[in-house]
C-alpha cells in the first residue's frame, strides 16, 4: 500500500467534491493572477467588480472557454485535428464543469431573414399549428376550404332533412360530363356509355342515352351523369348510397353533384382540396408552406425577404412638412413633368384632397389618391409606371434609379409568403397577422385560442410550447417586441435576453450558463422578470454565472464573487467569494463599499437652463404619438423610460437622423415628424453608439483615438531607426514595410473550418508580434513596438510620462483612462472590445480631439453599459466636460445613478409597444419624481428622498 504524505492529504481535502462544486485552480488567463476559486453547482452566481478587474476572463475566457474545448473534443476527427493548435485556458486544474453555454450581449446575426419569431423557434411552432388545425378560405368566395368524403356528404344531407323538417330525402347523385381535350360532346357521351352511364340530367330533365337523342349543343358544365337514383334515410346506414356516392367521386376526378329531386337543389362536394363554388384548387396545409425559407412557400415576387425594389415614397416625397401644393412630389418640380402636378392640383377638390397641407398631416385615404389616383391623374404610381415603359433610354432608367429603394413588397404585403398560406386561418387570422403581434399580444392570442375538442387534442402540445416560449419572451421584459421584427435590429442586451428565453425553452438540464451583463438595456421596472427567468434556468438543474454590475442582482443572487481590487494589473484577483451581506461588510471591496453605502456617486448641483431648446414636433414614428418634445440645450440631458416606450427610435430615428438630413449630412431612412426647431443653434452632430470602432483584426483603441501616430513618430526618432532607414510608416501594421508579411500585421492567421465557424491561430512567423524582427530590435526607453502595445493604458501613462517626448502620448492616453478605461492593452483589438468599451474609446476620442469652436450635441445609447460603480463616477466627469466646453449632451439610460445626476429628464412610456410612445413627464430629477405615472420615477424617488 502507497502511504501518502500529510501534505499531499491536505491539498486534496482542499478542493471541493466536483459534483458539488466547480473547481479552478491557477486561472491565468490575461490579467488573472494564479486564481483559486470554488464556486457550487446549480446555483445563481454573479461575478462582479470594477470593468477591467478580469471577470470576463474568469467567466467567459476561463469557465466557458475550458466548457466549449471539452464538448469539441467529442466531434469529429476533422475538427479535433485543429485542436493541438488552439489556445487552452492557462489554468492549471478545472473539475466539475458541465458543458457551457455562453449568452453574450451581440447581435450575432445579420440576415435579413432572421426574425424574432425565428430565432426563438415560435415561428417553427407556428407553422406546425396552421399545418395542423388552420383552416382555408377562398381567396374568391372567402368560404372555407374542405376535403370532402362520404361521411361529410352525410352529414350535410342530414342537415338539409333537419331544415325541411323530413326524414327522407330523395336523391340523385351525378357528376359533371367529363371532357377531354376539347373533344365533341358527341365523343364524350359516346365514352360515358362504354363506362356504363346512360343517362344524363338537364335542368329538371333526364336523357336516356340509349334511346334519346344526345344534345348537340352546350356546355360540359350544364351536363351531370346520372349514377343513381336512391332515397336517403336519415339515420340509417344505406351501402348502396356509399357505393354510388364512391362511384361519383371516382369518375367525376373527385367531384360529385347531388339533386335533391323535389326542389332540383345542387349540392357541390369534392374530394380534392378546393372551393366546390369557385372551382379554385388549393394546397393543403403542411408545414413548408408557411416557410418563407423555402422556396415552396415563400412570395414568388420577394423570395420571402418581405421587401422588392420598388418606388421609395420616402425617396419621392422627402421633405413631408410641405405641402403638394408647395411641391411635395419631387419628380414633378421639374418642367418636364409638371404635368402631373397639375392633373393632380385639377382634381384635388373633386377627390376631397387637401393640398395646402404638410403631406405628413393627409389622412391614409388621401395619400391613397396621391399614389393610386382619382379620374384624370394617373398618380404616383401610374406615372412612374409610363416611365418603366420608356427604359429603352438611359435617361429614365437614371431618373427611375433615383426613386427606387426597397420598400414593402406589393405581391405579399410585407408577410412574405405565397397567397395560398396567407389564405389558411385561425380564430380568423392568418399567419401573417399573428407574427405581426407583439409577443404580449401573441401570447394572450395563444391563451384564447377557440378550437373544437378534436382540434384540441391534435393542437394539444403544441400551443403548450408555443404559449411557455412567449411566457419566457414577455418574462424577460421583451413583450413590446414584434414577431416580425428583424434579428439585425435588435440591441445587444434584447438579443442576450431573447436568447436566454430560448434557452430555458429548451428544457436543457445541467449545463452552466455564462451571461454577460443581461440587465443591459432592461428598465429597473422590469429587472424582477429577468430574475424570475434566471432562477428558473437555475431551479430546473443547471449553473447560472451572471457577470454584473446591477445591484439587484446582486441582492438575488446565491453566491457574489468580486474581483478586483482594481483594473488591469492591479486586479485579477478574488477578493470575496460569499453571499451578500458579507461583501457588504468587506472593507477592500470597492463593490461592497457602495452596495453598504460607504460610497456613493453623489448628486450634483443643477445647472441653471439656459432657455435655449431643440424642439421636435409631432413625432410618429413606430410607437411614438405624435409627440411633442423640447430638449434644452448645453445641459446634460437623459431620455428615459421603460423597454420598449419608444426611446431609441426618437433619438435614433426623429433626432439624430432628422437634423443630419437637415444639415445635408445623411440619406438614410428618417423617422415620421413634422419639424426639428432649433437646430440651427447646432453646428456638428455626433452618435456615439456601442457599433464597433473597427472591422478588422488591426484595429485598435490606440489607432482609434491617434495615439499611435505619435507613437510611431517617437520610435522613428531614434538613433536606430535612423540608421536602418526605418520611418514611422515601418511601425505601422497597417501598410507593408515593417509589419509581417505571413499575417499582414493581424498576429493572426484565419483557418477556415468547412463546417464549423472559422478559428484564428497565432502567426508561426511572427508569434503574433504582427513585426518583422528588424523592427522589433528597435527599441524606445528599452521597450520595442510590441512591448508597448502590450502595455494596458495605465501602465503606458506612467511609461510615457517620464520622458518630455512622450508626455503628450501620455496626455492623450490619460483620457481613456478617465473614462474607465484604464485597463485596456494599447494595441488590444477591437474585435475584442464590448459594445460599452467601443463607446467610451469613442468619447475618449472627442475628448481628445483638437478643440472646435461651435457647438456639438452628442448623443449617448446606454453608455453605461459595462461600467461598475465607481466607473459611472468617472463617466459623468467626462460628460461634465463636454458640457463646459460648450456643447450639449443627450443620452438614452436606464440607469438610475446616470439619471439622478442629470439637469433634465424626458420620461417616455408609460408602458412599452403600443402602451407607449407619449412624453409622461419633462424635468429635473426632483420634478419628475412627483409623478405618479411614470415608473422612472418610483425607482428613483428612493435615490433623491
Amino acid at each position: 500500500m502507497v502511504k501518502r504524505s500529510r501534505k499531499q492529504i491536505q491539498h486534496r481535502s482542499s478542493i471541493a467534491t466536483p459534483r458539488d462544486s466547480i473547481v479552478i485552480r491557477g486561472a491565468r488567463v490575461n490579467n488573472l493572477k494564479n486564481v483559486n476559486l470554488d464556486i457550487p453547482r446549480n446555483k445563481l452566481i454573479v461575478f462582479t467588480g470594477v470593468s477591467g478587474s478580469g471577470k470576463s476572463s474568469l467567466a467567459f475566457d476561463t469557465i466557458y472557454a475550458e466548457g466549449q474545448r471539452r464538448y469539441i473534443e467529442s466531434l469529429s476527427s476533422y475538427a479535433r485535428q485543429f485542436l493541438d493548435r488552439m489556445d487552452k485556458p492557462d489554468v492549471d486544474l478545472i473539475q466539475g464543469i458541465s458543458p457551457a453555454m455562453a449568452i453574450e450581449q451581440k447581435s450575432n446575426t445579420r440576415n435579413p431573414r432572421s426574425t424574432v419569431a425565428t430565432s426563438t423557434e415560435v415561428y417553427d411552432y407556428l407553422r406546425l399549428l396552421y399545418a395542423r388545425v388552420g383552416k382555408t378560405y377562398c381567396k374568391k368566395c372567402g368560404r372555407e376550404v374542405n376535403r370532402d368524403s362520404i361521411k361529410t356528404v352525410i352529414d350535410a344531407l342530414a342537415r338539409e332533412c333537419e331544415q325541411q323538417g323530413v326524414g327522407s330525402l330523395k336523391l340523385y347523385i351525378t357528376f359533371h360530363l367529363p371532357v377531354h381535350n376539347q373533344e365533341p360532346l358527341a365523343t364524350s357521351f359516346a365514352n360515358l356509355q362504354k363506362e356504363g352511364f346512360f343517362r344524363i340530367v338537364i335542368g329538371e330533365e333526364i336523357i336516356d342515352l340509349t334511346k334519346d337523342p344526345a344534345p348537340k349543343k352546350g356546355k360540359a358544365a350544364d351536363f351531370l351523369v346520372l349514377v343513381d337514383r336512391i332515397v336517403f334515410k336519415r339515420g340509417t346506414d344505406d351501402p348502396q348510397f356509399v357505393d354510388s356516392m364512391e362511384t361519383a367521386f371516382v369518375s367525376g376526378a373527385g367531384r360529385a353533384t347531388i339533386v335533391i329531386v323535389d326542389s332540383m337543389k345542387r349540392i357541390q362536394f369534392d374530394q380534392n382540396f378546393s372551393c366546390t363554388h369557385c372551382n379554385i384548387a388549393y394546397d393543403e396545409p403542411e408545414p413548408r408552406l408557411f416557410s418563407f425559407n423555402n422556396p415552396f412557400g415563400a412570395c414568388r415576387e420577394c423570395q420571402g425577404f418581405g421587401r422588392a425594389i420598388g418606388i421609395d415614397m420616402d425617396l419621392v416625397v422627402p421633405d413631408r412638412t410641405k405641402s403638394l401644393k408647395e411641391g411635395a412630389i419631387v419628380p414633378w418640380t421639374t418642367p418636364k413633368f409638371r404635368e402631373n402636378q397639375k392633373r393632380l392640383l385639377a382634381v384635388s377638390q373633386k377627390a376631397g384632397l387637401r393640398i395646402d397641407i404638410p403631406f405628413s398631416d393627409l389622412t391614409a385615404a388621401e395619400i391613397e389618391i396621391v399614389i393610386n389616383g382619382f379620374g384624370e391623374y394617373d398618380g404616383v404610381k401610374g406615372f412612374f409606371k409610363k416611365l418603366e415603359k420608356k427604359t429603352y433610354k438611359i435617361y429614365y432608367r437614371v431618373l427611375l434609379s433615383r426613386y427606387r429603394g426597397y420598400t414593402t413588397c406589393p405581391s405579399c404585403n410585407g408577410d412574405r409568403l405565397r397567397p395560398e398560406a396567407l389564405s389558411v386561418r385561425l380564430n380568423q387570422k392568418n399567419i401573417g397577422d399573428v407574427v405581426r403581434m407583439t409577443i404580449g399580444r401573441a401570447r394572450q392570442l395563444c391563451n384564447d385560442l377557440d378550437l373544437t375538442p378534436y382540434e384540441q387534442k391534435i393542437a394539444k402540445r403544441i400551443v403548450a410550447e408555443l404559449q411557455k416560449r412567449l411566457q419566457y419572451l414577455d418574462e424577460v421584459g421583451l413583450g413590446y417586441l414584434t414577431l416580425d421584427r428583424l434579428s439585425s435590429t435588435l440591441s445587444g442586451g434584447e438579443s442576450q435576453r431573447i436568447n436566454l428565453a430560448t434557452s430555458l425553452g429548451s428544457t436543457l438540464v445541467g449545463a452552466v450558463y455564462v451571461l454577460d451583463e443581461p440587465s443591459i438595456g432592461l428598465h429597473p421596472r422590469d429587472n424582477y422578470r429577468l430574475l424570475s427567468i434566471l432562477k428558473a434556468l437555475r431551479d430546473v438543474g443547471n449553473t447560472v454565472i451572471v457577470v454584473e454590475h446591477d445591484a439587484e442582482m446582486m441582492k438575488a443572487s446565491d453566491v457574489v464573487v468580486d474581483i478586483g481590487p482594481h483594473a488591469g494589473e492591479r486586479g485579477g484577483e478574488i477578493v470575496y467569494n460569499g453571499q451578500l451581506s458579507g461583501l457588504m461588510q468587506h472593507a477592500s471591496s470597492l463593490t461592497g463599499a457602495y452596495l453598504a453605502g460607504r460610497k456613493s456617486i453623489a448628486v450634483p448641483p443643477r445647472r441653471t437652463l439656459n432657455g435655449s431648446f431643440l424642439e421636435v414636433i409631432k413625432a410618429e414614428e413606430h410607437n411614438l404619438k405624435k409627440i411633442d418634445v423640447r430638449i434644452p440645450l448645453h445641459a446634460f440631458v437623459c431620455i428615459t423610460g421603460v423597454s420598449g416606450s419608444g426611446k431609441s427610435t426618437f433619438v435614433h430615428d426623429i433626432l439624430f437622423a432628422g437634423i443630419s438630413r437637415m444639415k445635408g449630412e445623411f440619406s438614410g431612412k428618417v423617422g415620421i415628424f413634422k419639424s426639428i426647431n432649433g437646430a440651427e443653434q447646432i453646428e456638428t452632430l455626433q452618435l456615439v453608439d456601442q457599433s464597433p470602432i473597427g472591422k478588422t483584426p488591426r484595429s485598435n483603441p490606440v489607432t482609434y483615438i491617434q495615439v499611435f501616430d505619435l507613437i510611431r513618430n517617437l520610435f522613428a526618432s531614434t538613433q536606430a531607426s535612423k540608421i536602418h532607414g526605418f520611418s514611422p510608416g515601418h511601425f505601422s501594421f497597417n501598410v507593408p514595410g515593417g509589419r509581417c508579411d505571413a499575417c499582414e500585421g493581424d498576429g493572426m492567421i484565419r483557418v477556415e473550418m468547412q463546417f464549423l465557424a472559422d478559428i484564428f491561430l497565432e502567426c508561426d512567423s511572427c508569434k503574433g508580434k504582427r513585426y518583422k524582427k528588424e523592427v522589433l530590435e528597435i527599441r524606445y526607453r528599452n521597450m520595442n513596438i510590441d512591448d508597448v502595445l502590450s502595455m494596458t493604458v495605465k501602465e503606458a501613462i506612467s511609461f510615457f510620462q517620464e520622458e518630455p517626448s512622450g508626455r503628450k502620448v501620455a496626455k492623450k492616453l490619460k483620457v481613456l483612462d478617465d473614462v474607465g478605461l484604464g485597463y485596456l492593452r494599447l494595441g488590444q483589438s477591437s474585435a475584442s472590445l464590448s459594445g460599452g468599451e467601443a463607446q467610451r474609446i469613442k468619447l475618449a476620442a472627442h475628448l481628445t480631439a483638437p478643440e472646435k469652436s461651435g457647438h456639438t450635441l452628442f448623443i449617448f445609447d446606454e453608455p453605461t453599459t459595462g461600467l461598475h460603480f465607481d466607473d459611472i463616477a468617472k463617466l459623468l466627469n467626462c460628460f461634465n466636460a463636454l458640457i463646459e466646453s460648450g456643447n450639449s449632451v443627450v443620452i438614452v439610460e436606464h440607469n438610475l445613478d446616470v439619471i439622478k445626476c442629470a439637469d433634465y429628464i424626458i420620461d417616455l412610456g408609460p408602458d412599452a409597444g403600443e402602451n407607449g410612445g407619449s412624453v409622461v413627464a419633462t424635468g429635473t430629477p426632483e420634478e419628475i419624481v412627483t409623478n405618479e405615472r411614470s415608473f422612472t420615477a418610483k425607482h428613483l424617488k428612493p435615490l433623491l428622498w
